[in-house]
């Protein structure tokens, strides 16, 4: 047995080596055309010595002193240039803003706050925040952080924010002026994690349309939006504007969780591929909040990334329709890797695609400055005015949706139903006016005068019983030097910009007294984008969009 045993093993044991070597060889073939774009490792020190080379050069030649960090920083913002436009090198100065914005929250006292008059007013008291733990209030004035004086000529808001922020649970004194009787007032504010709400809004437009505005998308916005979404649906919801103007985008799985509560069957909402990053497609799993009810995505020029990837899945499954004006097209997925300093790249790694196998990038072969002017562009061209309603869309390719409506792909998400920039609200004068600080302080201190009188019962007690805006507009025009009071006269004089400017008068009180639900309760009423929203979820227009 044991002599038969060894025959058949000198039969296999060639074939076996046999075997071995041709795996070998087809790893060693694989593992060497792997490798083939990674740099060698000698090659990564002499690069990185070329450059020490040159910066030690500079510091010992040069005529004058320079700067190591900018050296280096702008070193690699040469080797980005050549890249696309969103592969950018955060400093490490800058990187803890951007990732507070991203992750939506930071360790600081809860309070916002506005300069008027080289005075810091507290103008929003963050609820159970840590500000108002100790007290503070809205309309006290911000006078001492610690030993330092805050108030006087060249105070800015960068350097309160950076002594008003610090670790979570250190401790802080200030001291504050109530604005109405001037009595000092000195607090020890504990620090806190104090959240950056993504959700800007979640109201009631009427008995069953339900509006929310997000900002961006960061790692709280799907908590913020199903909570909100739930409300609205409990207060009635049957319809819903998801509003997107003005929304960067933020991250990809914010995005995919809200499209899944729009979106049933699994269906693919997005997927993501590049030249060393295997295809990853993200699909509705969860059963959703919102599958069944009518639905209007508001976008415009601002719209970017992620808000982009929301429209994108929306339009090819025929979910809902989109009105407004063609958004950003910014198709590429980036991911951050920090450096030992405390900086970061973020490097695009990925394209990613709509469900119907679109890419919306916009090229960015001109360059940067092109890619990142193409607002003005679209202005001049006269694609925001309507003026032109050819959007320049540089891929024509077309694809189709769910219900086959032609769309295309290369410059964004072009809306369903246009609706044009209003210039008029927008003009430059009136523009002006409106976010001007002598408005702003004229409309501060009304509040603070008639802060005690001010109590209404919700906003829509306050929408119809509140009548003060002439009274203001009074007080900002006394204000005004000779040359600004004939130019705001004239402005004014137009009965469309008054009505305008009277709103947005409101809109701020509303805004002081019920947060952003109040400011947008109020000013939407005079939104184009919104009115036309309604007028299509009310009309059979929405049907006949969508195929149904």
């Amino acid at each position: 047995m044991d002599e038969q045993a060894r025959g058949r093993s000198k039969v296999w044991t060639p074939l076996l080596f046999s075997v071995v070597l041709v795996a070998g060889m087809i790893f060693g073939f694989n593992l060497r055309d792997s490798l083939r774009n990674k740099r060698n490792i000698g090659t990564v020190i002499q690069r990185n010595d070329r450059l020490e080379e040159i910066i030690d050069l500079i510091n010992q030649k040069y005529v004058d002193t320079v700067n190591n960090n900018l050296l280096y920083k702008d070193a690699v913002s040469g080797i980005l240039k050549s890249l696309d436009p969103h592969t950018v090198y955060i400093s490490s100065e800058d990187l803890q803003g951007v990732n507070d914005d991203l992750e939506g929250g930071f360790s600081g006292i809860g309070v916002e706050f506005s300069i008027m008059r080289d005075t810091i007013e507290v103008i929003s008291v963050i609820e159970e925040g840590p500000a108002a733990r100790a007290g503070v209030e809205i309309g006290d004035q911000l006078i001492k952080v610690g030993d330092s004086l805050v108030a006087g000529t060249g105070i800015t808001s960068d350097r309160i924010v950076r002594i008003l922020k610090g670790k979570q649970h250190s401790s802080v004194s200030v001291t504050l002026k109530r604005a109405t009787s001037g009595v000092l007032k000195e607090a020890r504010i504990t620090r806190d994690i104090v959240p950056i709400p993504s959700v800007d809004a979640s109201i009631m437009l009427d008995s069953i349309t339900g509006f929310i505005k997000i900002n961006r998308f960061s790692a709280t916005t799907y908590k913020e939006f199903s909570d909100a979404l739930k409300k609205l649906n409990a207060k009635g919801a049957k319809q819903v504007i998801l509003d997107l103007r003005d929304n960067p985008g933020g991250y990809l799985d914010a995005a995919t969780s809200i499209c899944d509560d729009f979106l049933d069957d699994k269906k693919l909402i997005v997927y993501t591929k590049g030249i060393h990053t295997m295809r990853t497609e993200y699909r509705a799993a969860e059963k959703g909040l919102f599958e069944k009810g009518k639905l209007v995505l508001l976008v415009d020029e601002s719209s970017a990334s992620a808000s982009e990837i929301v429209a994108g899945a929306i339009q090819d499954w025929d979910r809902g329709v989109v009105i407004g004006r063609r958004t950003f097209g910014k198709g590429l997925v980036q991911e951050q890797y920090e450096m030992p300093d405390g900086s970061a790249l973020r490097l695009t790694v990925a394209k990613y695609y709509t469900p119907s196998g679109r890419c919306i990038q916009r090229s960015f072969a001109n360059g940067r400055d092109a890619y990142m002017h193409d607002y003005e562009k679209r202005f001049e061209t006269g694609e925001l005015t309507g003026k032109n309603d050819t959007a320049a869309l540089a891929d024509t390719t077309r694809f189709y949706t769910s219900k086959n409506r032609v769309v295309y792909g290369g410059g964004g998400i072009k809306p369903d139903i246009f609706v044009p920039y209003d210039t008029s609200k927008l003009s430059s004068p009136l523009f002006s006016m409106v976010y001007s600080p002598e408005l702003k302080t004229a409309i501060w201190d009304y509040f603070i005068r008639n802060k005690a009188k001010l109590k209404f019962k919700n906003i829509v007690d306050f929408n119809e019983s509140f009548f003060a805006q002439d009274q203001i507009i009074s007080d900002y025009l006394t204000v005004l030097k000779p040359a600004e009071l004939i130019n705001a006269d004239k402005v004014l004089k137009n009965r469309s910009n008054y009505l305008y400017f009277k709103l947005q008068i409101k809109a701020q009180i509303a805004r002081f007294l019920f947060r952003d639900n109040g400011y947008y309760a109020i000013s939407l009423e005079d939104d184009e984008v919104v009115r036309k929203a309604m007028d299509v979820l009310s009309s059979s227009q929405y049907s006949k969009i969508l195929g149904q």
